[in-house]
């Protein structure tokens, strides 16, 4: 007799696997293993999780069409089935096998416009925070800012890209309308945040993902702003501060070694 956990893998391998038998004791009402049952379950497991998917990523099965869409989402189901109930978090590694899934291959921008979903995603299901705006900072000695530490909102996504992803994603999501990409333009950065009730993807320049992911760090503002030159001898501190503040990615802020105030 299986252990209970033997059974559940045995089952969990025959949805993915019909070369494999009926998990033993699912029977018919003729006390026979039921092929035909048990094919009928496993195909609304495959079709419920490749929906599952399409939610999760429109823009990548607009882009593919819809027998790629459902090959690719096939071959992703057979090594990641679902751990947990809650079937929102379900796809989180797709961005990732895209990379490895050869025949996306002659679309080496997609699987970063996945990754905008995914963010897109996380951003939408991230805790609920209220953003301060620039008047916020406004009684801040100009001796000290450098010092001040931020606290960005817990929806803050950051998606680099080699490819114009993000251009792409618009063309694909709310109505866009595809067109002509130059791939050799060059790449762009996305910035993902809720700060109210909507998801709002931003381009942001060069420099500024390692600039918000210094200050995600709890680095200070000087030192976040050096990890962005080091990329971008360009980048521009006052512009990109104020950008990030009016997109209500900041919720709080600090200095060194002084309790966070928000």
């Amino acid at each position: 007799m299986p252990s209970l956990a033997e059974g559940q893998r045995s089952f969990a391998a025959a949805l993915l696997d019909p070369a494999l038998p009926v998990p033993t004791g699912l029977v018919g009402p003729d006390g026979k293993p039921s092929w035909r049952r048990f094919a009928v379950y496993r195909n609304n497991v495959m079709v419920g999780l490749t929906q599952t998917l399409k939610d999760a990523y429109p823009a990548v099965h607009r882009i593919v069409g819809s027998e790629f869409f459902h090959a690719l989402a096939r071959a992703y189901v057979v090594g990641d089935l679902p751990r947990s109930p809650m079937l929102f978090d379900y796809g989180a590694g797709l961005p990732d096998f895209i990379d490895r899934f050869e025949p996306a291959s002659v679309l080496p921008y997609l699987a970063d416009v996945a990754r905008i979903e995914r963010a897109w995603t996380e951003a939408y299901h991230a805790a609920e925070a209220s953003p301060i705006g620039l008047s916020a900072f406004a009684e801040i000695a100009s001796d000290r800012f450098p010092a001040i530490t931020l606290v960005l909102h817990p929806s803050v996504r950051i998606v680099r890209s080699r490819f114009p992803a993000l251009t792409i994603w618009q063309m694909n999501v709310d109505g866009g309308v595809p067109g002509p990409v130059d791939l050799a333009a060059g790449g762009e950065n996305a910035l993902v945040v809720r700060p109210e009730a909507a998801v709002e993807v931003r381009s942001i320049p060069n420099g500024s993902p390692e600039f918000i992911h210094a200050l995600k760090s709890g680095r200070p503002v000087l030192a976040a702003f050096e990890e962005a030159i080091a990329t971008d001898p360009s980048f521009d501190l006052s512009a990109n501060l104020s950008d990030l503040i009016r997109a209500g990615a900041v919720i709080g802020f600090g200095f060194a070694q002084e309790p966070l105030k928000a």
